[in-house]
């Protein structure tokens, strides 16, 4: 790439980072103990996971959603981010997730969560404010 280009192609992306995850269920399921639920998972999350008669795929689709929200800061911000800090939210059931980073939070982050048959997606694209 022409320097001039990369200087462009830098200024544009400077300030925005990506995260995704992916997740099968079948290792999920070997890997959720309640050890780990509490751990990762704040009351709010627990309360949505667990109101559906299948929890684990709630539960897998969450813990993608924060890996991919961690996996986007880390790149922006190198010190440790702590799981609860990271909420994953739905106004309702089934509905439009969103993220609560319970610590400074100087960014703007869009998030989307797939399943399909045994594996779970998610992916964040995340800004800083200005």
């Amino acid at each position: 790439m022409k320097p001039d280009l990369m200087h462009t192609v830098e200024e544009m992306t400077s300030g925005f980072a990506v995260g995704n995850d992916v997740v099968m269920l079948s290792n999920f399921r070997q890997s959720f103990t309640s050890d780990f639920r509490h751990k990762v998972y704040t009351e709010k999350e627990l309360c949505y996971c667990d109101s559906f008669s299948n929890p684990l795929l709630r539960y897998a689709s969450t813990w993608a959603a924060k890996e991919a929200v961690y996996k986007a800061i880390k790149q922006l911000d190198p010190s440790p981010l702590p799981w609860k800090k990271i909420e994953i939210v739905r106004e309702k059931a089934a509905g439009k997730p969103s993220v609560i980073i319970h610590k400074d939070n100087n960014y703007d982050i869009s998030l989307s969560i797939s399943h399909d048959g045994d594996y779970v997606w998610a992916i964040v694209i995340l800004k800083v404010r200005e």
